[in-house]
C-alpha cells in the first residue's frame, strides 16, 4: 500500500538472518533510514523472510520471498531453465525468476541493495535483472555497504554498477577499484552499517571470563578456500593449544552464520569436542543474535575472526582482533582502521603450515595494548562516520 507522507523504501538482495552479519547490516540499515527520514515504510525482499521474522527486526512493514521454489514441473521453473541453459539467455531467465520481486516494489521512491557481498562472487546475473528493471520503473537505486573484489569488476558488473544512482562501498579498496574504473558519478565511501550495532549483554557462560578470554570464530566458507586439506582446523586447534599452554587466558568459541548449508557451529563444535576436558573453553550456541553475538564479542580480551561482521563487532568494541580473511572486505576495512592490513589479516589461502596462525596471533598478544588504544582513540570517529552514510541517501531522496 502506499503511505502518502512517508518514504516508502524497498530492501533487497539479502540472504538471511541467520547469516547475522545481513542481520547487522538490515538492523543498522533500518535504524539509520529511520535517522534520516521520518518512519520509512520499509518493504524488504530476503532469500530467507522465515529466518527474519524469527529473529523480531524492527521497522519493517512488509517480507517478500526474494528466491522463489517452485515444483519440478512449474512452468516458471522449466520456463527459466530453458533460458538459463538451453538457450543461455541468464537475463531472460532472472527476469522471469524475479519479476515478484521488481512488481513488490512498486511504491518504492528509493531501491536499496543491501547484500554487501554479491558482487564478490562472480556475475550476478539475477540482481543485474532485479537493477535493470527497478530503473525501468523509475525507481532510484542505490547499492549499499558493498564490497567488490577489483579483479571481477568484469563489463557486465561494471554495466551494472553504471546504473546506480549513488554506490557506496564500505572499505576502500572496492572505493578506488570503482573510481579507476570511472564508476564515479555518486560513489561515497563510508563504513560498514554494522559498525553503530548496539551490543547485548547478556550472563556469560561458565568458563567464559570477562577481559580474559579469546573469542574464536572459524567458518565453514574459509575452510573450503584453503590450499591444504584441514590446515585451517589444525591452525585453528593449535592456536587454542597454544593459548591453554602459555597463558591463563580461556577461549571461547562463538558461531556468527548458521544457517544449515554454512554453519560455523560444525568446525566450532568439532574444536569443542577436542579440547572440552581442560575447562578452558566454551561454546556460544545458535540461539542468539547478532546483537547478543556483539556482546560476548565485545567481552573477549582478544578475538580471532574469519566473519567479517564478528570482527566488525570486536574492532567496534575496541577488541585486539586478528582476522583470518579471504576477501577484500577483509583487507580493506583492516586498511581503512590500521592503515595496512600487514599484520592485521592472515589469508586463509596463505596458511601453509600448521602454525601459521599462532605465528599470526602472537603479534596481537604482544601489542595488545597498542591496538587496543588505537582502537579506543579511533572508533567514535569511523563508528561516526557510518552513521553519516545515511544524508547521502537522504540527498538522494531528495533530488
Amino acid at each position: 500500500m502506499m503511505h502518502y507522507n512517508k518514504t516508502n523504501v524497498f530492501l533487497f538482495g539479502h540472504g538471511g538472518s541467520l547469516n547475522h552479519g545481513c542481520e547487522a547490516i538490515l538492523r543498522t540499515t533500518t535504524i539509520i533510514l529511520n535517522s534520516v527520514m521520518t518512519e520509512p515504510i520499509i518493504t524488504f525482499a530476503s532469500n530467507n523472510p522465515d529466518e527474519d521474522k524469527s529473529l523480531n527486526l524492527p521497522r519493517i512493514e512488509n517480507y517478500i520471498q526474494q528466491r522463489m521454489s517452485f515444483s519440478k514441473w512449474h512452468p516458471r521453473r522449466i520456463a527459466v531453465a530453458i533460458f538459463n541453459r538451453l538457450i543461455r539467455a541468464p537475463y531472460i531467465g532472472a527476469n522471469i525468476a524475479f519479476s515478484h520481486v521488481v512488481a513488490s516494489a512498486r511504491y518504492a521512491e528509493i531501491a536499496i541493495s543491501i547484500g554487501g557481498d554479491n558482487y564478490c562472487y562472480g556475475s550476478p546475473y539475477w540482481l543485474f535483472s532485479i537493477d535493470r528493471n527497478l530503473k525501468k520503473a523509475g525507481k532510484k537505486l542505490l547499492l549499499w555497504g558493498c564490497s567488490i573484489e577489483p579483479s571481477l569488476l568484469n563489463s557486465d558488473i561494471i554495466t551494472d554498477l553504471n546504473s546506480f544512482d549513488l554506490i557506496i562501498p564500505r572499505e576502500s579498496i572496492t572505493y578506488n577499484a570503482l573510481l579507476e574504473k570511472g564508476i564515479n558519478k555518486n560513489t561515497h565511501l563510508f563504513p560498514d552499517p554494522a559498525f553503530i550495532l548496539d551490543k547485548i549483554n547478556l550472563p556469560l557462560p561458565k568458563g567464559f571470563v570477562e577481559n580474559n578470554t579469546v573469542g574464536l570464530n572459524v567458518s565453514p566458507l574459509i575452510m573450503r578456500l584453503e590450499k591444504y586439506d584441514n590446515i585451517t582446523y589444525k591452525n585453528c586447534a593449535n592456536l587454542i593449544k597454544h593459548i591453554i599452554e602459555t597463558s591463563n587466558m580461556q577461549v571461547a568459541l562463538i558461531p556468527h552464520v548458521t544457517w544449515e548449508h554454512n554453519n560455523d557451529l560444525e568446525p566450532l563444535t568439532a574444536l569443542y569436542e577436542q579440547f572440552k576436558d581442560t575447562g578452558r573453553v566454551v561454546i556460544i550456541g545458535d540461539q542468539y543474535n547478532c546483537m547478543e553475538l556483539k556482546g560476548f564479542i565485545s567481552r573477549c580480551r582478544m578475538f580471532v575472526g574469519a566473519r567479517t561482521h564478528a570482527t566488525i563487532a570486536a574492532y567496534s568494541t575496541c577488541v585486539p582482533t586478528l582476522v583470518v580473511g579471504y576477501s577484500v572486505k577483509a583487507r580493506g576495512i583492516a586498511r581503512d582502521i590500521f592503515g595496512s592490513e600487514e599484520d592485521m589479516v592472515i589469508p586463509v589461502q596463505s596458511l601453509n603450515h600448521e602454525d601459521d596462525l599462532v605465528n599470526a596471533f602472537k603479534y596481537i598478544q604482544e601489542n595488545e595494548d597498542a591496538i587496543k588504544k588505537h582502537l579506543q582513540n579511533f572508533m567514535p570517529s569511523y563508528v561516526e562516520k557510518a552513521w553519516l552514510a545515511g544524508g547521502e541517501v537522504k540527498k538522494l531522496i531528495e533530488k
